[in-house]
């Protein structure tokens, strides 16, 4: 064990100190809403799909995915498969629709075909769905914090939440991607330097390592099982991933807020769909640690799978390199934490502040309105981490982040889909058709885990919604085929 050493720390507190200054200076200049929140819609496409990949992998990559081949297989990867299918959905079918319109949101799309009350509740929906699935996120940076000082984890969970607001504050989303940028690069190195510092520790190296994970069953990716109740199967990988991306990267605001940043459509389009080819080399490294790590320390029991990288940097890492793999850690953490409150932020702002107060999206007077909301969601999400801590135990956060999401992303899903594709829905039938989508999958989630696994989530959504929605829409009586192709009685969108 060599434990965490001065360097160590002098390399981490350099980084965060560094990081949050430079995010900072990036904000200077800002006028307005357009540029708090887009960014001008001038960054360049490679930047922002490096940071559509932080933001949704973060953390959770870096320490629940080497817990999950620990204690499994390398099914996980079976996930993006349909991550890049959902991903190419995206990119020919809502995209366009996006930049067409010029819009701010992802709900203002749905305000044009359903009404200005719609916008709101997907824009809530989405206001939940970050707030469950992020607080988890930030629960996993502070594992390793609290390990390295002993700091209870509430205040490790302070620690890094009051960091990331700096920045995120004053340089709104062009700070958030740059900055997303270099972290992707530091926890990437973090890992290959993982992967190189295992191959001198484990014996017969990393050959030695697949061997035994071969022998173990462990090397196994494909699974063509047609079981519900299992999360990493073939089937739940190509449908349920696909309907989980559709969702949260074509009706989340945490991503289409990023998309929308580029500079045209075709821009967008390369930064999501080579997203997704990233996303597969990532999960692929993470997995392989987890292999590694089960191999080095025997498969023995460890409390937490979110902890089993953690253990490694701290106790095997040299002096040095183990501050660089905690910054990474941090790294991973604090892109995803400023994104989601930003975006956050941006759906306060545009969502329901603009509309109400009849102003437009360049307005700066959304600027203070966005620092402010920012300063409210920080506390939100750091006050949703700690309560996660005792309910941490049983799974990897991965895991529970992911389900926490899909359980709204298929009603959210729906609810684009009925825009699309269903002419005669109006507006009550949409909100209808995603509050029954929701509350099945919550019900599902509550009562019947075990005989539906979480990333079947989406498409069951997905489907109630639209079952739901449709069938509304064919009972009313007296509906034209052209009905609902505009919102009724609810006011212009803005």
């Amino acid at each position: 064990m060599t434990g965490i050493t001065t360097l160590d720390l002098v390399v981490l507190v350099v980084y965060l100190a560094g990081i949050t200054a430079w995010g900072m200076w990036l904000g200077r200049g800002q006028e307005g809403g357009r540029d708090y929140f887009l960014g001008g819609r001038d960054l360049p496409w490679p930047a922002v799909m490096l940071s559509v990949v932080a933001t949704e992998t973060s953390t959770l990559t870096f320490l629940s995915v080497p817990g999950v081949a620990y204690f499994g297989t390398m099914g996980f990867l079976q996930l993006t498969f349909g991550y890049l299918v959902g991903r190419v959905g995206i990119a020919l079918l809502l995209l366009p629709r996006y930049y067409r319109g010029k819009l701010s949101t992802a709900y203002q799309l749905l305000e044009e075909r359903f009404g200005r009350g719609t916008r709101r509740f997907t824009s809530g929906i989405f206001m939940v769905t970050r707030l469950l699935a992020d607080s988890v996120r930030l629960f996993a940076t502070a594992i390793p914090l609290a390990l390295i000082t002993g700091w209870p984890y509430w205040v490790s969970i302070l620690v890094i939440g009051l960091l990331t607001l700096a920045y995120t504050y004053f340089g709104g989303i062009r700070a958030v991607v740059w900055i997303d940028v270099a972290q992707m690069v530091l926890y990437v190195v973090g890992a290959v330097a993982a992967a190189v510092l295992l191959e001198s520790l484990l014996p017969g190296g990393w050959g030695g390592a697949l061997a035994s994970a071969a022998d173990a069953g462990k090397l196994q990716v494909v699974d063509t099982a047609l079981d519900f109740g299992r999360p990493y199967t073939l089937w739940a990988g190509v449908f349920g991933g696909a309907f989980i991306t559709m969702a949260s990267h074509g009706a989340d605001q945490l991503v289409v807020q990023r998309l929308l940043t580029t500079r045209s459509l075709r821009s967008g389009q390369r930064a999501l769909v080579g997203s997704g080819v990233l996303v597969m080399g990532q999960f692929l490294v993470f997995l392989l640690l987890g292999l590694g790590l089960w191999s080095l320390y025997g498969g023995q029991e460890i409390a937490r799978p979110d902890e089993v990288f953690a253990r490694f940097i701290v106790d095997r890492m040299p002096p040095g390199l183990a501050g660089l793999l905690i910054a990474g850690v941090f790294a991973a953490a604090m892109s995803s934490l400023s994104s989601s409150l930003n975006s956050l932020s941006s759906a306060v702002a545009y969502d329901f502040v603009a509309p109400a107060a009849g102003v437009d999206r360049d307005d700066p007077r959304l600027l203070p309105v966005g620092r402010w909301a920012t300063l409210v969601w920080a506390g939100l999400l750091v006050g949703g981490a700690v309560l996660f801590i005792p309910l941490s135990r049983d799974a990897a956060a991965v895991e529970v982040a992911l389900g926490a999401a899909s359980m709204t992303y298929g009603g959210l899903l729906g609810g684009f889909a009925l825009a699309l594709f269903v002419p005669t829905a109006d507006s009550r039938e949409a909100v209808v058709g995603m509050a029954a989508g929701v509350g099945a999958v919550a019900a599902v989630w509550t009562f019947a885990r075990d005989a539906v696994a979480w990333p079947w989530f989406a498409v069951l959504g997905t489907a109630i919604t639209l079952a739901v929605g449709w069938g509304l829409a064919r009972l009313s009586p007296g509906r034209g085929t052209e009905a609902g192709s505009a919102p009724r009685g609810e006011g212009e969108p803005s």
